[in-house]
């Protein structure tokens, strides 16, 4: 059996749309990030509702349901990638350079709610690195961005983009680490 084609910016937008949820795409997939970072699982009950986000539609659709379950399963699998391989959901890079750093602090801001949801446990297990990468986060998530020269704001959003991306899964490692030594240091 092959492996279903993994979910994309688009098709997750597609869903965002549909349910009227009161988030944008990327702040949906922030959000599940950083719930599964803290060890959350949404188990038998919705991803919606493990993210205690109610649709503004009458209901969910089985199509939909299924975009948003695979989506956990490949995040979850993405941000655990020992080949590195996670990305944050964001517009393609075609699309204009404010709408995907808007994204990119949308996904931020989602990132840090959805660890929020994991408790003070998962808080308690990052490293001192992992903590200062949350509060990097929490300033890129309060960003408010000016934009001057293009080619220089493109350089910023792809190493911003990078750090993001890193910070994601190496505060997935860690949550997901069993009993780390007294040491702090990853091997």
């Amino acid at each position: 059996m092959t492996a279903p084609e993994p979910i994309g910016f688009d098709e997750l937008d597609d869903v965002v749309v549909h349910l009227r949820l009161s988030i944008p795409a990327s702040e949906l997939h922030g959000s599940l990030c950083g719930f599964l970072a803290a060890s959350g699982r949404p188990g038998k009950q919705s991803v919606l509702n493990a993210l205690h986000l109610e649709a503004g539609s009458d209901s969910v659709s089985a199509k939909d349901q299924n975009v948003l379950d695979q989506l956990a399963s490949q995040s979850e699998q993405e941000l655990g990638d020992p080949e590195l391989g996670f990305e944050p959901l964001l517009p393609a890079d075609d699309r204009p350079l404010p709408e995907r750093a808007d994204a990119l602090v949308d996904w931020c801001r989602g990132f840090l709610g959805g660890f929020g949801l994991g408790g003070p446990d998962a808080h308690q297990r990052l490293s001192d690195e992992g903590k200062e990468i949350l509060g990097d986060l929490g300033a890129i998530a309060s960003s408010t961005l000016d934009f001057g020269s293009e080619d220089e704001d493109e350089d910023a959003l792809i190493e911003v983009h990078e750090f993001v991306r890193m910070g994601a899964m190496l505060v997935f490692t860690e949550c997901h680490l069993p009993n780390q030594s007294s040491s702090g240091t990853l091997h």
